[in-house]
């Protein structure tokens, strides 16, 4: 039988390693180029063995889904494992390697493909986002809950991936601007985060890996945000393929915005 983990043990876990093991690498970083060029550090590997160690240590029976498997194993595991934990050692890894201090660690524990605990820690910042599902996500222990009465999209600050979305919606997004201003961070689990807290208010991804969201949704959603991929569907599933993401702060922002995408798309 599954002990299920506790999220406070979780959060001691991800800042001790991330603290021990990516901060004292950061401006000191030997980077290699994946065979999907991506970015991959020497932080990467340690982090995530280091984490894997931990979790093993615990909770023996839980396997974890990384990313160097290959999508067979992967696959396999989000099929027929009951719980599952989903990790990123170093999201934003291309930030890290260049000196930029926007990085962070994020882990997930799936159920049955849901996420019921997310952590999202920023070692630069040290600023621990957390949320398990259906009671509510934090920021330092402190609750975090978005504003619910802002519905115009030009009052607000959007986090848009436009190299990641198809290019006439790229164009259309940049020339018209329904927002006040846009930002791209290069962490998507960061971004996830921020829009968590408030600091943006709308967000627009093409592409995003389960490891990129699973934690991030989570605490979003716990925040009260809205979100769903382009079609309005779900952004959580249980399939390994990239998921596009539409969110905002509260449900009317969230209407408004999908609706201008879906208008400018068609």
């Amino acid at each position: 039988m599954t002990i299920t983990p506790q999220l406070k043990d979780l959060m001691a876990i991800i800042i001790r390693i991330s603290d021990a093991e990516i901060l004292p690498r950061f401006t000191h970083v030997s980077a290699s180029t994946k065979t999907d060029g991506s970015v991959v550090t020497e932080a990467d590997l340690i982090t995530q063995q280091c984490i894997i160690d931990a979790l093993h240590k615990e909770w023996p029976d839980i396997p974890l889904l990384g990313e160097e498997m290959s999508a067979a194993e992967q696959q396999h595991l989000l099929n027929t494992a009951d719980y599952l934990w989903c990790l990123d050692p170093l999201d934003g890894t291309t930030n890290f390697a260049s000196g930029v201090p926007v990085f962070c660690t994020s882990l997930a524990l799936l159920h049955q493909g849901q996420a019921m605990l997310g952590i999202i820690y920023d070692p630069i910042k040290q600023e621990c986002f957390a949320a398990e599902y259906g009671k509510g996500a934090t920021l330092n222990g402190q609750p975090l809950m978005l504003d619910h009465t802002g519905t115009d999209l030009s009052e607000c600050i959007a986090g848009i991936d436009l190299k990641r979305l198809d290019s006439d919606l790229a164009s259309r997004v940049a020339i018209m601007q329904p927002f006040r201003s846009q930002r791209n961070f290069g962490s998507g689990a960061l971004d996830w985060a921020w829009l968590a807290c408030g600091r943006i208010q709308l967000y627009l991804h093409g592409g995003q890996k389960l490891w990129d969201y699973m934690a991030g949704q989570l605490i979003f959603r716990e925040a009260g945000g809205h979100c769903s991929d382009l079609e309005g569907a779900p952004v959580a599933t249980q399939k390994l393929l990239a998921r596009s993401v539409v969110a905002a702060a509260n449900q009317q922002l969230f209407d408004n915005w999908l609706g201008w995408i879906q208008e400018k798309k068609q």
